[in-house]
Order: structure tokens, then C-alpha cells, then sequence
């Protein structure tokens, strides 16, 4: 058995950038698929929130992806995923924290609220997109690949599932990606092209399945 174990779910975009950052460092793990929908009945002694993922370290338990992320930098710093200068690493975490304040928590009201007139998330979406492309990528890579520059970092692997699944708010929600997003599509691009990001990566029409089949179920 691995010594590093991650409890993960294959639509959790948050288990997803924990997978990225596990395979970016190259350290083996052992992955076990959750089903939400039908948890173990034990699984609360594993994840005290009762959410993916979690990572089992040995006898330690990490959770809340951002968190793991970090734990994981600071346990395996090689390649090094966070920068060291003190202000751009408050940058990279102040974008990080925009991800999981912002553009997913909107995203999560969208697809899984039960508001009948989403056209304020979906504008909420649109916005925060834009500000992305005008506030974040065009001022601080300046046309270079990646979130930060040259090098990728852990502000890349939290974003990226997003966009993986953006079908999905297509098709199920309606939402249109809007015009003038010319440095986030270089990005994703460049990202996409990760070996670490391709070794995972599920087509459109594999989200577009499964997520049919969970709103069946709730």
C-alpha cells in the first residue's frame, strides 16, 4: 500500500488539483474513489466534513484542497510549486483564494442550488472570468504560459479543473463563455499540454455523462 493514500472523487474539482499537484511532484499515491452520493459508513472518521479530498499521509490526515496542496509543497518542495519571494507568494495565494471564494463557489450555487433565475451567477461568472483575464493573467504573466510566469504553480493546478468543466455549466446552465478572454485561452492551453494534466484528463462528453446521471439523484 502507498504510504501517501488521497480520498478522491472523479468530478471533485478540488481532488482534482490535489491529483495534479501528487503526479506535477511525482510522488506515488494510492487513489480511492468516494462515491458522495453513497458514502462508507466510516467515512467521517476518515474526512471530519464529510468531503473530498483527504489526504492520508501516513498517520496524518490533511484536508480541504488548498490546505493539502500547501502540506504537500511544503513536505515534497521539488519541483517547487509556490514561489519564494514573500509577495508573489501572497499573490499566488490571494488567486488561490479567489478560485475557491469566488469562482467556485458561484460555480457550486449554479449547478447544484435550487435558485429558478440563475442570470445573477451566470453574470457573476462572467464577471469574475473577466476580471481573471484583465486583473490576473494580462497584468502578471504578461503573454509568458503560465498563471505566474515561466513556471507553473499550484495557482494553475487550482484553476485549471474549472475549466475542464466548463461544458457542463454549457450545457446544463447555459452559460457562454464570454468574448475577450484571449490570455485565459493561451493559459488553458499551455496548461492542457501538461503531462500531468493529459494523464487525467476525462473528455467533455465524460463529464456531460456523469454529470446527467448525479442530477438524477438529487
Amino acid at each position: 500500500m502507498s504510504q501517501i493514500q488521497l480520498y478522491s472523487a472523479i468530478l471533485c474539482p478540488f481532488a482534482h488539483r490535489v491529483r495534479l499537484t501528487l503526479l506535477e511532484k511525482s510522488v506515488p499515491f494510492e487513489s480511492i474513489e468516494i462515491d458522495l452520493q453513497n458514502k462508507p459508513a466510516n467515512f467521517h472518521e476518515i474526512s471530519p466534513y464529510g468531503k473530498v479530498p483527504v489526504l492520508k499521509h501516513g498517520d496524518n490526515r490533511v484536508w480541504e484542497s488548498a490546505i493539502v496542496n500547501e502540506y504537500l509543497e511544503e513536505t515534497f518542495p521539488n519541483p517547487p510549486l509556490l514561489p519564494t519571494d514573500p509577495i508573489d507568494r501572497a499573490r499566488a495565494r490571494i488567486w488561490i483564494n479567489f478560485a475557491d471564494t469566488r469562482l467556485f463557489a458561484t460555480t457550486g450555487k449554479l449547478l447544484y442550488g435550487r435558485d429558478s433565475q440563475p442570470a445573477a451567477l451566470l453574470q457573476e461568472l462572467t464577471e469574475q472570468l473577466l476580471f481573471i483575464e484583465r486583473e490576473g493573467l494580462a497584468k502578471i504573466s504578461d503573454r509568458k504560459p503560465y498563471w505566474l510566469g515561466t513556471e507553473l504553480s499550484l495557482v494553475d493546478l487550482t484553476f485549471y479543473p474549472w475549466f475542464e468543466q466548463v461544458n457542463v455549466l454549457e450545457h446544463f446552465r447555459g452559460f457562454q463563455m464570454p468574448p475577450g478572454l484571449a490570455r485565459i485561452q493561451q493559459w488553458q492551453a499551455a496548461v492542457s499540454q501538461r503531462s500531468s494534466v493529459k494523464s487525467i484528463a476525462n473528455s467533455p462528453e465524460f463529464y456531460l455523462e456523469h454529470y446527467g446521471r448525479l442530477a438524477q439523484k438529487i
